[in-house]
């Protein structure tokens, strides 16, 4: 009598979902050079076009307003229409939009700074569902334990997108010109549509992904099934008057304005850190190119470690609240720092007390990955798109508030001041308003 003896081996997981975040990473990247180009190439611009540091703060400014105004609808397309599709089309458009820029100065100099203006805010238009769509499809791709990680990955392809294009841009500038920073970046992105469209899947429906990792992901807490709409779900978009929870939430509310004080650290970078170093510390722009980098690459360690950091914490048994708070909190110190470039006169040591605040910012940026971890599961991409309302109401403010301090001042010490009691806020704000972090469970 013969016995069967074969043992079953278990199947071993794909890594998929690393795939995804790769993909999402260079997207970002994209994305954030695309919001950065226009301060890369702003002495040229503002000299051809004759535009003063008030007229830039406008342009600057531009972007923000219609990302602010589309967070909501875009993240109410989000949860209606899934990531992938609405993705492609924004990824199309903002690369439409920011190849445009470059032939601006084809109209008459009185018209040239009106469409310029036209141009950032179209880019604005088009971006504003990104960061909410990274959002929901980390949290569907991802488990709890890996997602303050995977957050911050893509969230730190900002700081490797300036530090990778800032000298990139800074030498088309100097080398080609200006209009040359906008023409090769949407070109960039027109090719990234193309990959996108490619490689990007949901979960269930990701022809290399096997059963082992997506039971592994969904059992985790992924959100798999999250653009998959079941039978007797209504057609319509998540009701708006969920929004009135969330705003009813002190816990959410903590995030949304820490999330706004996090992002004038970011808007200063994004807008006047180039112009700061040409005008107040007399650097070329093609010095500039390079100079600029060296914060943006300590901000993407940054924020790496931030993410990876606080993972770390969950997985040695501390509490959710604890491994999110602890990473901010001592992030937003070092990010205060920015403020002591005042008091110093060296060129060198103003670029390292820069390259600190950034590594800070980057290290205690962590908004998404707490959205990830709160937002109601039923409005992910409605809850990203609040929660980058508030945040991106910096992109408006930033711009404009430095541009006015540098005009009216004439230096650049109070708009450093108010980046660092921005910081300071962000800390205030998960200290002492936020509270427990865990899921909002939405009321019917």
């Amino acid at each position: 009598m013969s016995l069967d003896t074969t043992v079953s081996v278990p199947e071993k997981r794909t890594h998929v979902r690393y795939i995804i975040l790769l993909i999402i990473f260079i997207v970002t990247a994209i994305n954030y050079a695309d919001r950065a180009t226009l301060s890369i190439a702003g002495t040229e611009v503002a000299k051809e076009l004759q535009l003063d540091a008030v007229a830039m703060g406008y342009i600057f400014s531009a972007f923000g307003w219609a990302y602010l105004l589309m967070q909501i609808p875009g993240g109410w397309l989000l949860d209606k229409f899934g990531s992938k599709r609405v993705y492609t089309y924004s990824l199309f458009f903002w690369s439409l939009f920011t190849f445009t820029q470059g032939f601006v100065d084809m109209f008459p100099i009185a018209y040239a700074a009106i469409s310029m203006f036209i141009m950032r805010f179209m880019l604005g238009f088009s971006e504003a569902p990104s960061f909410p769509a990274n959002a929901r499809i980390v949290a569907a791709w991802f488990p709890t334990k890996e997602r303050g990680t995977a957050s911050a990955i893509f969230n730190s392809a900002q700081y490797f997108s300036l530090a990778l294009f800032s000298p990139l841009l800074g030498w088309l500038t100097f080398a080609w010109g200006w209009q040359h920073v906008f023409t090769v970046m949407g070109g960039l992105g027109f090719v990234l549509t193309f990959l996108w469209v490619k490689f990007i899947h949901n979960p269930t429906d990701h022809p290399s992904m096997n059963k082992a990792e997506l039971d592994y992901i969904s059992q985790g807490g992924a959100v798999v099934d999250m653009d998959h709409k079941k039978e007797g779900d209504k057609k319509s978009g998540p009701k708006l008057h969920y929004i009135k929870q969330l705003l009813s939430s002190r816990m959410m509310l903590g995030v949304f304005f820490g999330q706004y004080f996090i992002n004038t650290i970011t808007w200063f970078f994004l807008t006047w850190f180039p112009i700061y170093l040409v005008q107040d510390k007399g650097m070329s722009i093609l010095k500039v190119g390079f100079v600029a980098s060296i914060p943006a690459l300590c901000g993407f360690f940054g924020g790496v470690l931030g993410g990876v950091f606080s993972d770390a914490l969950i997985k040695r048994g501390y509490s959710l609240t604890v491994a999110r708070k602890i990473p901010i909190i001592l992030g937003m110190l070092l990010a205060s720092t920015i403020i002591l470039c005042n008091y110093v006169d060296s060129t060198a040591l103003v670029v390292t007390l820069m390259a600190l605040a950034f590594f800070g910012k980057g290290f205690g940026a962590l908004g998404w990955p707490v959205i990830s971890d709160t937002a109601p599961k039923e409005i992910i991409g409605l809850c990203g798109g609040v929660f980058n309302v508030f945040g991106n109401v910096a992109s408006i403010v930033t711009p404009l508030v430095i541009g006015y301090l540098v005009k009216e001042l004439h230096s650049f010490n109070a708009a450093l001041i108010f980046v660092g009691c921005s910081a300071l806020m962000a800390m205030v704000c998960y200290l002492f308003v936020v509270g427990d972090i865990k899921r909002l469970e939405l009321k019917s």
